[in-house]
């Protein structure tokens, strides 16, 4: 088991779509490669945008054991796990926080693999032996710390058990409960939050709205146009820039995995006016994009939620991921979860200062998600 080679490589095209993916997989979108392939094809991932791909390759014997992909980062966009606090007490001390190594799917606040191998029998014994390499790797660099994002519950809890910092965060995610369909959703509802929900999308058809769902297949090159329009009027709207990834990147994956892509068009009459980007594997849909030409009253919840949830229903996903953030989503039936995140910082000082930071911030989150799950809109055993 010791006789591994660690491998960091400056593209993944130098590994390859038939490497990645024989350890990676196909099914969860974006560890695969014609996901973070088209971030780095398109120039959404570079070097002069401050991530400079280093991704990790596994070999024994010159077989491959598994692959994860790793940034080099010099800020902290693009994460959703927050550290400028992290970076800015650095700051004030002299020293530079930045670079940092960090695996995770840029711009993606997705729970899933990071760590993808082979053969999953190995994994505690190969992540032992990662928590050793990657701070070692990381002085050789001259990095500040390595962080790994979004972890799945388990596979964080192993990496904190071998050393590396845990961080929870907060998000809110859709379950089947073997509802059947959308209805039966609602017949969970206490009924005053379901009359609530049931008008939102009344009036979203009251003002000549229509919905349809298309598979990536179908999505006409038009379309595309129109969603990227959308996409860059929702970044100008709210950062004052046009987004962080180009249409090159969109039409790559429109290209390569069109089989894992949703889109939810929404018109007025034959005029287009607002679009929802999904993606999908075997279980989980998950919401990442959206955007409007014009405002209508209730339209994003219904895009960017009840459509997706009426998806799932249909198609037998058990779970929907809509995107980090959003307080708004537990009233409609998204119950608050953990989220994952490890951490190992160099300076052992500030380790220490971190891991306080941590233990606070924990209970407070603790706290946090027991008085939101008392918002979740489902009715209580006595029925109200």
């Amino acid at each position: 088991m010791f006789d591994l080679e660690l491998e960091f490589v400056d593209s993944i095209s130098d590994i390859g779509a038939e490497t990645w993916n024989s350890a990676a997989g196909c099914d969860y979108p974006f560890t695969r490669y014609d996901f973070l392939h088209a971030l780095e094809a398109s120039g959404a991932v570079s070097e002069d945008r401050g991530w400079q791909a280093h991704h990790l390759v596994i070999r024994r014997s010159e077989q491959l054991v598994g692959v994860m992909p790793f940034y080099i980062k010099t800020h902290s966009y693009g994460e959703y796990v927050f550290d400028w606090s992290w970076a800015d007490a650095y700051q004030r001390h002299g020293r530079s926080y930045y670079p940092k190594l960090l695996s995770a799917i840029p711009f993606t606040p997705a729970t899933g693999p990071r760590l993808c191998l082979v053969d999953e029998s190995e994994r505690s014994s190969i992540m032992a032996i990662l928590a050793k390499a990657l701070p070692a790797h990381a002085k050789e660099l001259g990095v500040s710390s390595v962080h790994i994002l979004f972890s799945r519950a388990e596979v964080a809890s192993t990496w904190s058990q071998e050393g590396l910092m845990q961080r929870i965060g907060p998000q809110y995610h859709w379950y089947d409960r073997n509802y059947g369909d959308f209805d039966g959703f609602l017949a969970a509802f206490s009924s005053r939050k379901r009359k609530g929900l049931r008008k939102e999308r009344r009036v979203v058809l009251e003002q000549g709205l229509s919905l349809q769902v298309l598979p990536g297949a179908e999505v006409s090159a038009e379309q595309w146009r129109f969603f990227f329009h959308c996409y860059q009027l929702t970044y100008a709207k709210r950062s004052g820039h046009g987004g962080y990834l180009p249409e090159t990147f969109f039409t790559e994956l429109a290209a390569t995995m069109p089989e894992q892509l949703v889109m939810v068009l929404a018109s007025h009459g034959d005029e287009p006016v607002a679009v929802a980007l999904n993606f999908r594997d075997q279980h989980t849909l998950y919401g990442r994009y959206w955007g409007c030409i014009r405002e209508y009253e209730f339209l994003h919840f219904e895009a960017c939620y009840y459509q997706g949830i009426e998806y799932c229903l249909r198609e037998g996903l058990r779970h929907f991921d809509p995107g980090a953030q959003g307080e708004h989503k537990i009233q409609r039936g998204f119950t608050p979860i953990l989220t994952y995140s490890n951490h190992w910082l160099v300076d052992a000082d500030f380790s220490t200062a971190v891991q306080r930071f941590l233990d606070e911030e924990h209970l407070h989150i603790g706290d946090y998600l027991r008085q939101a799950s008392e918002m979740l809109p489902f009715k209580q055993a006595d029925g109200t």
